[in-house]
């Protein structure tokens, strides 16, 4: 997967992380983006430890749960981080 196509999955995967959890989560574009990134690198992680499953191809369902899973994990510690509380 090229690099463009990586980071639009992770801003994608951002969003979708962002709408999932209740509440109001701060931050842009720029902030979705960049977590979302970060979580496309923790799924991918996780994935291959634990199911030996990376994030391959960009239209592969595995990849956008993968990356999805680990944009709720950094969201939900960015939260943590920053104090924001979910409704």
């Amino acid at each position: 997967m090229g690099i463009l196509a990586f980071l639009l999955l992770g801003l994608i995967a951002g969003a979708i992380a962002k709408l999932i959890l209740p509440g109001k989560q701060g931050g842009g574009w720029l902030i979705t983006l960049v977590l979302g990134v970060l979580g496309a690198f923790l799924g991918g992680f996780i994935g291959s430890a634990a199911f030996g499953v990376g994030i391959g191809s960009f239209f592969e369902l595995s990849s956008w749960l993968l990356a999805i899973g680990g944009a709720l994990i950094v969201l939900v510690i960015y939260g943590a981080l920053t104090g924001r509380k979910r409704a």
